[in-house]
């Protein structure tokens, strides 16, 4: 290879949603700190709307899919969408490479996020080395990539289901698309197409780390071999080996101010405050908005929430002037900021795979409030395996009541059961930091991909 300044150049190309551009920036940064050229890929729409931080290692380009006035939002259906990104996405994918030859930059390698599979097909076209990026939890993909190939027969006619590596698995603890059998089925053949073509791919590569999911990785890696690389959050926050890497640097929401924030938090004794957040794309009942306002209210801890601006209305009334200095409602804020203040004494989540490894990363207790998709089996994880955390109980109606918040925040945040799970909490923030730092498993099984495309 040509002495070119830099190793080998590495196109990433994540699914345009926050949850899947966040993990994906994140080991572009790691990759270009390893000597290797990142070009990471968004939307025309993504880039134009909400201009990404510029970056000293990463440097950013575009593809279309198809609906580059309004993204996702300007699509029928979630079928349209997709399809329509397969067609313009190959098309520009293809032509963004051959831009990159002319340039005298040739792509060397395309990381392309599994909820793309014909990216994969683009990548081999032009003879380049393909890496499958896994967004979700090892024991998520596991339970698809059996459905996938037929070893759990859906609709799942007797629990527990038992899979090697895994607990045993309750309805209720399979993601929404199993339990729910037939609920946003281009959502579910998306999640299931992610192994239509993983045989062909160099690598595939899982956003967790092996002391994480250490049973699921072993029993996964026997039949689909795989290297585990995360967690993929900005540095700073665990061996700030990467320079500069202290945010993620592309939010698909309005940020608030982070000073107002922090100077609230700042007022706070240690360990007092829940963080509550649901995620970029929950969508809650007016009924379940107001239990949980009154059950934040009720639990009389000091309570940070961000609710999105489309949100907003289904809060009670006169809720947030009613509140004064014992609670805080944002639109969106920088969350691992806010984790890893030593206001917050747990954090009430949907259980998102980000946010889920963000909080043990920080070694944070957990209550989990999952809503769908792959949100139900981390909570299952984190109350059960990893010990972290409390899944709150869901009545008849399908709402989590307000007693029933009051008394998960409390057994968190006061009871024995909290204690160790704050402990536990420690323990895997240890092994994150382990995970990544010189000479741990995710280290190393980066140097791996790094080494093989440099030589």
């Amino acid at each position: 290879m040509e002495n070119k300044g830099y190793g080998a150049h590495v196109l990433a190309l994540p699914y345009p949603s926050q949850g899947h551009i966040n993990p994906m920036l994140h080991f572009s940064k790691r990759l270009a700190s390893k000597g290797l050229r990142a070009t990471f890929v968004t939307t025309h729409f993504i880039y134009k709307t909400f201009q990404p931080e510029p970056s000293d290692s990463v440097q950013f380009d575009t593809i279309s899919d198809g609906y580059d006035e309004g993204g996702f939002y300007q699509s029928e259906s979630i079928h349209d969408y997709l399809t329509r990104f397969e067609d313009n996405g190959s098309k520009t994918l293809a032509n963004l490479i051959m831009k990159y030859k002319e340039l005298g930059h040739p792509i060397d390698c395309l990381v392309y996020d599994a909820f793309l599979p014909w990216a994969l097909d683009v990548a081999k076209q032009f003879g380049l080395v393909a890496v499958a990026f896994f967004t979700q939890a090892c024991a998520v993909n596991f339970i698809y990539y059996y459905t996938h190939h037929g070893l759990l027969k859906l609709p799942v006619s007797s629990t527990p289901v038992s899979i090697p590596g895994m607990p045993l698995l309750e309805l209720q603890d399979m993601p929404s698309f199993i339990y729910d059998n037939g609920s946003y089925p281009a959502y579910f053949e998306m999640v299931l197409k992610q192994f239509s073509n993983t045989d062909k791919a160099d690598w595939i590569v899982v956003n967790t780390f092996y002391k994480l999911e250490a049973e699921v990785v072993d029993a996964m890696s026997k039949i689909c071999p795989l290297l585990t690389i995360g967690p993929t959050v900005p540095s700073k926050y665990l061996d700030n080996r990467v320079k500069n890497d202290n945010r993620y640097g592309l939010n698909l929401f309005t940020l608030e101010s982070s000073i107002n924030i922090i100077n609230w938090l700042d007022t706070k004794p240690a360990g007092s405050v829940v963080f509550v957040s649901f995620g970029s794309m929950a969508n809650l009942s007016n009924m379940q908005m107001e239990e949980l306002a009154l059950g934040f209210k009720g639990s009389n801890y000091y309570f940070l929430w961000v609710v999105r601006a489309s949100e907003e209305a289904k809060l009670p009334k006169t809720f947030v002037e009613d509140i004064g200095e014992k609670g805080m409602v944002v639109n969106w804020c920088l969350q691992m900021e806010v984790l890893s203040h030593k206001a917050i004494g747990c954090f009430f989540t949907h259980c998102g795979w980000n946010s889920t490894v963000e909080t043990l990363s920080l070694g944070v207790p957990m209550v989990g409030m999952p809503q769908w998709t792959d949100q139900t089996t981390d909570a299952k994880f984190v109350q059960d395996v990893w010990k972290v955390g409390i899944r709150v109980k869901v009545d008849e109606n399908g709402i989590v009541g307000r007693e029933e918040i009051e008394f998960c925040i409390r057994e968190v945040m006061e009871g024995e059961r909290g204690k160790e799970m704050k402990e536990n909490a420690i323990k895997w923030k240890g092994l994150a930091l382990e995970a990544v730092s010189e000479g741990g498993t995710s280290d190393k099984n980066i140097d791996e991909i790094v080494s093989k495309l440099i030589h």
